[in-house]
């Protein structure tokens, strides 16, 4: 097979592999980017068909690049998303190859770096960066079997309510995923059942600032590290329907079923945890957390912002709540259907590296990982709350750059000698 040579090689052209090649081009780096589908394909095949950006267009892109077709506080939609990136990779003169995909990865036996092999050739590299995100492997509980008699999908196979079977429908995950295909299938007139497990719950907006700009002010996008316990909360905001807040209780009131955390299955039956409404009621202390400390920033700026006491208001509490479902015996709830919106685990199987833990995950000090010339981009909490999004990829990756550019120079170096 042909070896092709290359100085740093990036695995992926999503968000984070983008982001990598400008700071590299940038710094004068000689690299290229391998992507098995097309670039930012997730964003077009693995999402549902209505999916928005979770924050607004001012916000959620690259410093270099406004949005074409949304204004500053829409959402743009997945299309328009797929499209920024190439449309952002063609503007920088991004080295992307698409159609390659790596099947392994390990160091190099003829020399320093790296081995890529791929159908089209083998590459050696330097340094890699993996860029592959982290959204990799749907996670499904393996709670109830195939042969139950009802479709199950995860929530990347999900597109419209049109493509489910007739019945009822019990979403699994009230995180940002759950809560919007939960809202949508309720809106289509399908009877819609909600698991609700722990979560937070911010405002989509406050006193006229959008919560990724209070986030920022707060200092909330800078913490380092998720709070003990805190590490897999999912977070449940909507930029749906020009962005509303995510309010569980509103959406009992207008019909849908919220059921606690989903637990076993037998003869028919789904088993519910007696959790949902302390899970509520922890995601409202969240909310309201959010709405003292952005009310304590603007008396203590003095900023001009409304005040906004509807927004403390709760709905009432609904009857799923106060007398909480335990259990559904599919057939007679008439469910034709489980969507399963549980994320997502690392999938690194094609690595040969011992850059891993016990679960799979990569084990790195903010990108870096100890085996020498070997990064990763694209992580949540890579190195902040905010490293997963697009803003914050983009920041992350001219870190990686830094870095990449400090080891280069020092293998440049040559002594009096000349070695």
């Amino acid at each position: 097979m042909p070896v092709e040579t290359i100085d740093t090689l990036i695995i992926g052209a999503g968000q984070a592999g983008i982001a990598m090649s400008e700071h590299l081009s940038a710094a004068g780096v000689p690299h290229l980017i391998l992507e098995r589908h097309r670039i930012a394909e997730r964003w077009r095949s693995e999402r549902w068909d209505s999916l928005v950006a979770n924050g607004p267009a001012w916000h959620d892109r690259f410093p270099g690049m406004e949005f074409e077709n949304s204004a500053p506080d829409a959402f743009p939609g997945k299309e328009e998303v797929a499209d920024y990136f190439v449309t952002y990779a063609d503007r920088i003169g991004a080295p992307v190859r698409t159609g390659v995909e790596v099947t392994r990865l390990g160091r190099n036996p003829a020399g320093p770096g790296f081995r890529a092999e791929t159908a089209q050739g083998v590459i050696e590299a330097r340094r890699v960066v993996l860029a592959t995100g982290p959204f990799q492997r749907p996670v499904v509980p393996a709670i109830v079997p195939e042969g139950a008699g009802v479709v199950q999908m995860h929530s990347t196979a999900y597109r419209n309510p049109g493509q489910l079977p007739d019945g009822a429908v019990l979403v699994v995950g009230a995180g940002s995923s759950g809560a919007q295909i939960a809202e949508e299938l309720l809106r289509a007139g399908r009877k819609v059942y909600l698991s609700v497990g722990p979560h937070d719950r911010p405002p989509r907006s406050y006193r006229g600032r959008d919560f990724v700009w209070w986030l920022g002010v707060l200092g909330k996008w800078d913490a380092p590290a998720p709070t003990p316990g805190t590490e897999h909360i999912t977070i449940a905001v909507s930029g749906a329907n020009g962005g509303r807040t995510v309010d569980f209780r509103r959406l009992a009131a207008e019909g849908m079923t919220l059921v606690g955390r989903t637990e076993t299955f037998r003869d028919g039956r789904l088993s519910f945890a007696p959790d949902l409404a302390a899970n509520i009621r922890n995601g409202d202390a969240n909310y309201l957390s959010v709405l003292d400390e952005a009310d304590a920033f603007v008396a203590r700026n003095a900023l001009d912002l409304p005040e906004e006491p509807e927004a403390r208001r709760m709905w009432p509490e609904p009857s799923c709540v106060t007398d909480p479902i335990l259990s559904i015996d599919l057939a007679e709830a008439g469910i034709g259907s489980i969507i399963w919106a549980t994320g997502f685990a690392p999938d690194y199987g094609w690595v040969d590296a011992d850059v891993f833990d016990d679960r799979g995950r990569p084990v790195h000090k903010r990108g870096v990982s100890h085996e020498q010339g070997l990064y990763f981009l694209g992580l949540s909490w890579l190195s902040r709350r905010g490293s997963a999004f697009i803003w914050g990829v983009w920041h992350d990756a001219k870190y990686l750059a830094d870095q990449i550019v400090i080891q280069r120079n020092y293998q440049a170096y040559r002594g009096p000698d000349g070695r």
